[in-house]
């Protein structure tokens, strides 16, 4: 391993873009990358592109009829007869060349597995990716392709016997479970808030995988209004003793910005303080158990000016060995391209001011009448006895 790091990056995964007023604004895209180079990271890994993934590699995941109906939809969008296939949706609507940046995207993630599994970089770095919801055969939920699931399936293909995949987007990792469901070769952890208020409506902790992968598939189902403490406490309590039983040889991990308390489509409460300590405690857990090799990628994230571009910006950082320290200014330079590209004003701070402690479940204890707790139990419970440990 050469113990570098490498970003994914090509100006027009930028044109990934569903229209005025969708959520997925691509600014989120363009801001992020202009706060790396403020901040002097981009000097601190490569930063390179990879090309267009093509129907082959879109095809260890996804249905080739659904990739014909992408390619169809992605020519005339207007005509729109792929409705059934997920496209032209309210959430995910039909654009002139959708097949052409959403293979780039995937090409993006493809390429940051096949680097860090020949052994060029340690991690790499994909923001424009973690597309999860993306079924093999549907458009969902803002996502066409998913390059999360084709990274990992690259792994596999490559000889990769052991691929984990962490997922802490606000959002239920569907897609990436719903292909590996029956893999024991893939482990999935999503957590995410729960079912019940939230898109997808799946992800409960009985969800653990198909006949062939029983336990490879796990769901912490969190409850609307958790924050940094609870957050916190349920990674802990599950994704490292996982890890270490699963002994995967690569990391791929999701990192949707959306479980922030600012963010507009979902409930939780979590600040950009603990999104930057999971960051860091996933980096530890791929050297721990992977070698170093670990595959980073975006995800969700919807308040596209004071979150995303810091929380994936501190990512990147903690990728190249340069992290970011919360109390830096983010660089004037940076604010007046958020000035000029939005007409908002940009965060001062690459903190939210907190100081993302929590109190361990194996420390601490647990509470039976909490309903975090209880969460934390159910997936233990569900799961842990499948791996050989206890609930």
């Amino acid at each position: 391993m050469s113990g570098r790091a490498q970003l994914m990056w090509d100006e027009q995964v930028t044109g990934y873009d569903f229209g005025r007023g969708h959520p997925m604004d691509p600014v989120r895209l363009a801001l992020t990358m202009g706060l790396v180079r403020a901040l002097g990271l981009d000097r601190a890994l490569t930063v390179t592109a990879a090309p267009v993934a093509g129907d082959s590699t879109l095809c260890l995941v996804h249905d080739a009829e659904y990739v014909a109906a992408v390619r169809r939809a992605s020519a005339d969008p207007k005509a729109m007869t792929e409705l059934a296939y997920g496209l032209g949706t309210e959430d995910t609507p039909a654009f002139a060349g959708m097949h052409e940046v959403s293979a780039l995207i995937a090409g993006q993630s493809v390429g940051a597995a096949e680097a860090v599994w020949r052994g060029e970089v340690t991690h790499a770095v994909n923001f424009a990716g973690g597309l999860h919801h993306a079924m093999p055969g549907m458009a969902s939920g803002f996502c066409v392709y998913n390059d999360a699931a084709l990274a990992v399936a690259r792994l596999l293909e490559l000889g990769a016997e052991r691929v984990a995949y962490v997922d802490v987007d606000v959002h239920h990792g569907d897609g990436v479970q719903t292909a590996f469901w029956d893999d024991p070769r893939v482990l999935t952890i999503s957590l995410h808030e729960h079912p019940r208020t939230l898109f997808p409506q799946t992800g409960w902790p009985e969800e653990t995988g198909g006949p062939a992968a029983e336990g490879g598939a796990v769901n912490v189902a969190l409850p609307a209004g958790t924050g940094d403490e609870g957050w916190l406490r349920a990674f802990d309590a599950v994704v490292p003793e996982l890890l270490a039983a699963f002994r995967p040889q690569a990391l791929v991990t999701q990192h949707g910005a959306d479980t922030h308390f600012e963010d507009p489509l979902a409930h939780l409460a979590v600040s950009l303080d603990a999104q930057r300590a999971v960051a860091e405690a996933l980096h530890g857990l791929a050297h721990e158990h992977a070698e170093g090799r670990w595959v980073a990628l975006g995800g969700g994230g919807y308040a596209v000016v004071d979150v995303v571009p810091r929380t994936w910006a501190h990512l990147v950082g903690i990728a190249a060995g340069q992290p970011v320290a919360p109390e830096t200014a983010t660089p004037e330079e940076w604010r007046a391209e958020v000035y000029r590209r939005t007409r908002q004003m940009g965060p001062l701070w690459m903190t939210d001011g907190r100081d993302a402690a929590f109190s361990g479940f194996h420390d601490a204890g647990y509470d039976p009448a909490d309903r975090l707790d209880q969460a934390i139990l159910a997936t233990r419970r569900a799961v842990f006895p499948l791996h050989g440990l206890l609930p």
